[in-house]
């Protein structure tokens, strides 16, 4: 089986809405029909306590030390899990490495004000060690009316990151699906946050092919 995707989601700030992206993320890419494993390396445990209120199988919540990811990534991929998200602490920046060395793509959330956004060189610096993953900064948690999700782009932006074109904006069903173990995809299916969430999945597996593709033509050029 060829190796599954994976995405390492990372904030060096908490509270702005990791778990919930990782989630959010997950469950989108269950819905288009892949085998789904969230890899849960917050001591908080916040995903695992999630998957304790959920009826549905899918996506598998693992509980894992950081030192054992890639251990668990090759036995999901043994379970046929095609789609892995690994799910950081915030403030530990070791987890968060060793989680961007082993992922496709890493997506770092932030909220649209200045706090979270003067965290942005400590990502960069993190960045640097991990290596050669692509990362999107995402902006989470966004107003829905007014400039606020814009003018971070730009300042994102300016700080040289990549930025996912799609945000997702401060909604009530994120919370209230929480509550109960889902996500609010499946809360509110014809909601506007399971819109963004499908754009979301979407954009991100269009980015990871885009990077094994490139990845592929750069290994078979040096080989000739």
């Amino acid at each position: 089986m060829d190796r599954p995707v994976v995405v390492a989601v990372i904030a060096e700030k908490g509270g702005v809405g990791k778990t919930t992206l990782s989630l959010t993320l997950a469950v989108a890419a269950v819905l288009a029909g892949r085998k789904v494993a969230v890899l849960d390396t917050d001591p908080q445990s916040t995903a695992s306590k999630w998957t304790d209120r959920r009826d549905a199988e899918m996506p598998w919540v693992v509980p894992t030390h950081a030192a054992r990811l890639g251990a668990a990534i090759e036995q999901a991929r043994l379970q046929g899990v095609d789609f892995i998200v690994i799910d950081t602490p915030p403030h530990s920046s070791a987890d968060a490495t060793e989680a961007a060395r082993r992922a496709d793509l890493v997506l770092a959330p932030v909220e649209p004000h200045l706090f979270t956004l003067e965290t942005l060189p400590k990502l960069a610096d993190l960045l640097k060690i991990a290596g050669t993953a692509p990362a999107l900064v995402v902006i989470n948690k966004a107003a829905v009316q007014g400039t606020e999700a814009r003018d971070a782009i730009e300042h994102v932006k300016a700080q040289g990151f990549e930025v996912c074109p799609v945000v997702l904006y401060l909604r009530a069903a994120h919370r209230h699906a929480g509550n109960v173990g889902k996500v609010a995809a499946e809360h509110e299916p014809r909601g506007k946050a399971a819109d963004e969430a499908l754009q979301l999945y979407e954009y991100t597996l269009r980015h990871i092919t885009r990077s094994r593709e490139h990845a592929e033509t750069q290994s078979t050029r040096a080989r000739a």
